[in-house]
């Protein structure tokens, strides 16, 4: 028979599913003059018999011999076979090419991402990354989301984890990322959606959703401490020990020095993470002839070059990066390490399962993570009174160990302290009060947009100076204020600065306007620092407490509001005294070196008087228990000279 007629006889005995017998068939018409229709069929063929490389090779092949229109189309059928068959040079030689011809293919944009991912070239996924996030095929937009959960701050993860959310309607997992992201680039109206479907599940006492939200995420919308510990989707974490398992741990035989053996378990030992900020003095200030002081590091290396000088005065270094959580714990028994002390709880890169896996006899949560840590094996949480007060004990499984002053370590000598900033050469007008809010995007609520707007309706010659990167979360947030009211003239946009002229700049702002319910934590820190009154309200939780508590420490306790109309009244109110707001900034400057917020030193004492009290406790084989370090004298002379 001839070409014609076989070729006919190979497609009927294709369709019949009789695969061998259509590749009998079109095998003796492979040449160079095959026709293009006969090199198709014989690459389908192939595709069924399972040989994807041979059959992307014919698919290239009847791509030479086809017309403009049909050729771009055989050679990406080409990439996506030599990418299944794991050929990556290839479906990357053949399918950059083809970009110039099929630049908006979405198809192969996928294929290329999953080549370009499995080779290690993650760099050129930048030719398709657009393309594959204007699929809305289900398999494009999941790779698209794995690769944007990989960068930061990318606004086209909006729009891939809204088109997943919608996708998804009762997948928990995927609504919470879509909040998240929603929450990165201010988009308000998305995040009303969400928390009102939110808001009705759990009206009809479903909880099941919050499996699927991180605890951080958590706190930024919910206040409600009984619901705070329902949010477990916590990546890294094993099944925490049993409580028989926790017991023993703690009463296993334990070789205890005359030192205590104190270990810090963190990824940001390096001074220009914000937890440095804050904690660097007390580390340095720790007793060495009572305290022997051990950083379990897994920093990334590219953030401690250069830092070496800086991280040697903290403590003995003892890397971690690249253990697993067992190997790690291991060595953290090895050094006989008496109390561990877990900084970073449920918050980002966090290695808290390596407390699940038991090294310590006293193990502590402290400073990370506002909260109770849901599933990690902890002993004891270090707080205050104003942070964790009695009627939050029911919500924690650690037992609270309340430091006398703030839970906040400070940092008084290497935190910088520059002269104050001009308005004119930060933008800002000099006749306009400027209420200063530079907290992270995502910690600015609803409910916090609400509480903005409304001061400044009522106060009319205020204006708001935000720190928000990026047109798309700057669009969004001038749309909310729009919608409430608000000219967006009145909202200032900062860039990011250095932390000196952060400093620098916070003093030329009037008021530190807050964030709930979240509050502001190191940022209202920074704030104080500078000398800027901060204005917040009494919370439900530790997230919406800390500003309280750093204020208090400050001998400030005046400027929280018992609630947000009263956090409204005050911002309101020092907004149109300006005497009071410059009288403010005077007792800040005053207080500033002698009460106990920025007292590292202090701190430190008490801090130590926390970890004895651990100590005697385990070595006396008793359970943990609630307890309050008792407070030394108040100073009566400045704890430093600094001005």
């Amino acid at each position: 028979m001839d070409d014609g007629q076989a070729l006919a006889a190979a497609r009927a005995d294709f369709e019949r599913g009789d695969y061998i017998e259509a590749l009998t068939i079109l095998t003796p018409m492979l040449g160079d003059a095959m026709d293009p229709a006969a090199r198709t069929l014989l690459g389908e063929t192939l595709v069924k018999l399972g040989l994807p490389a041979e059959a992307a090779q014919i698919f290239e092949q009847a791509a030479d011999g086809a017309d403009s229109l049909g050729a771009p189309l055989l050679r990406k059928r080409a990439v996506v076979l030599y990418v299944e068959a794991g050929d990556d040079d290839r479906a990357q030689l053949l399918g950059i090419r083809l970009l110039d011809s099929l630049p908006q293919d979405k198809e192969l944009a996928y294929a290329l991402t999953r080549s370009f991912r499995r080779s290690g070239d993650h760099s050129l996924i930048d030719l398709v990354k657009e393309t594959l996030c204007t699929s809305n095929d289900t398999d494009h937009l999941k790779l698209a989301g794995e690769i944007l959960n990989e960068e930061e701050r990318n606004p086209l993860a909006l729009t891939v984890f809204g088109k997943l959310a919608a996708l998804y309607p009762d997948d928990p997992f995927t609504q919470f990322k879509f909040m998240s992201v929603a929450r990165d680039f201010c988009d308000f109206k998305a995040i009303e959606v969400l928390e009102k479907a939110l808001a009705v599940q759990l009206k009809a006492g479903d909880l099941s959703a919050l499996e699927g939200e991180t605890a951080y995420s958590n706190l930024l919308r919910c206040g409600d401490e009984r619901l705070n510990r329902h949010a477990t989707n916590n990546p890294g974490l094993t099944a925490p020990p049993s409580p028989a398992a926790s017991r023993q741990r703690r009463t296993r035989p334990h070789a205890w020095g005359a030192k205590i053996r104190l270990g810090y378990l963190s990824n940001d030992f390096f001074s220009a993470h914000a937890t440095m900020r804050l904690l660097q003095s007390v580390l340095e200030a720790h007793d060495r002839d009572r305290f022997d002081v051990t950083l379990f590091c897994y920093t990334q290396d590219h953030h401690t070059a250069g830092d070496q000088d800086n991280r040697a005065r903290w403590g003995r270094i003892v890397p971690i990066l690249g253990k697993t959580d067992a190997e790690a714990a291991e060595i953290i028994r090895r050094q006989g390490i008496d109390v561990l002390v877990d900084l970073k709880g449920h918050t980002g890169g966090s290695r808290s399962n390596i407390l699940n896996q038991m090294p310590a006899p006293v193990q502590v949560a402290w400073l990370g993570f506002p909260g109770s840590g849901t599933n990690i094996d902890c002993d004891f949480v270090i707080g205050d009174r104003i942070v964790l007060p009695n009627s939050s004990k029911p919500f924690y499984h650690e037992k609270f160990c309340r430091l006398p002053e703030s839970y906040q370590p400070n940092d008084p000598v290497h935190r910088a302290l520059p002269p104050a900033a001009h308005r004119q050469s930060l933008g800002l007008p000099e006749e306009n009060i400027v209420l200063a809010a530079f907290n992270a995007p995502r910690k600015i609520s609803l409910e916090v947009i609400d509480h903005w707007a409304e001061i400044l309706r009522r106060v009319g010659c205020t204006v708001l100076w935000v720190m928000i990167d990026g047109p798309l979360a700057r669009s969004n947030f001038l749309a909310a204020f729009e919608e409430r009211g608000i000219d967006p003239n009145r909202i200032i946009f900062a860039q990011s600065a250095p932390y000196e002229a952060h400093i620098a700049r916070l003093q030329a702002a009037d008021i530190g306007l807050d964030t709930f319910p979240y509050n502001g934590h190191t940022t209202t820190s920074d704030k104080l620092w500078a000398g800027l009154p901060v204005v917040t309200f009494k919370g439900n939780n530790f997230a919406s407490r800390v500003s309280e508590s750093l204020l208090t420490a400050l001998g400030m306790p005046g400027l929280v509001g018992s609630d947000a109309n009263a956090f409204v009244d005050m911002a309101v109110t020092l907004a149109e005294n300006p005497a009071e707001v410059t009288r403010l900034k005077q007792v800040i400057g005053q207080q500033r070196l002698t009460a106990p917020l920025f007292d590292a030193e202090r701190f430190c004492r008490h801090l130590e008087s926390a970890y004895e009290t651990m100590v005697e406790r385990a070595k006396a084989k008793l359970p943990p228990e609630h307890f309050d370090v008792v407070a030394l004298p108040p100073r009566t002379t400045p704890f430093s000279s600094r001005n």
